[in-house]
């Protein structure tokens, strides 16, 4: 299957590399080392922050998006998932930690029609994964 997906623009990846992500009453930046703790959350040594809101980026409504999580909190039933949260400014969007192996979880966010992912790995940095 060939998707062929636009660039992400610079002013939007610049606002994925600035957002923070809350889990747990901890902030995830990208590129910066992930507190041990949020694994302990999970039980597992890697994890991946997932929302359904706003495919592609674009502005959704908010029963759509709560909906679209709904479904997406759904198709992860068999991991572990803990409610999460991302904000910028005065921006803010529903996400979930995922735990377990990134790679069944970055391809439920492709059906979801995300752009990207913050995968998680013990003892390393936050990265910020593009579909």
């Amino acid at each position: 299957m060939s998707m062929t997906a636009s660039p992400i623009p610079p002013h939007l990846l610049r606002a994925y590399r600035q957002t923070g992500y809350l889990v747990a009453g901890i902030t995830i930046r990208i590129d910066r080392r992930v507190p041990h703790a949020m694994f302990a959350a999970v039980d597992s040594r890697t994890a991946v922050i997932v929302t359904a809101w706003n495919p592609m980026s674009r502005r959704m409504p908010d029963g759509w998006n709560r909906r679209m999580q709904q479904r997406l909190r759904q198709s992860l039933r068999r991991f572990v998932v803990l409610d999460a949260e991302g904000s910028l400014q005065r921006w803010r969007e529903a996400m979930l930690l995922v735990g377990g192996d990134p790679r069944p979880v970055i391809r439920i966010a492709a059906r979801f029609r995300q752009r990207g992912v913050v995968v998680l790995r013990r003892g390393r940095m936050a990265t910020l994964r593009l579909l």
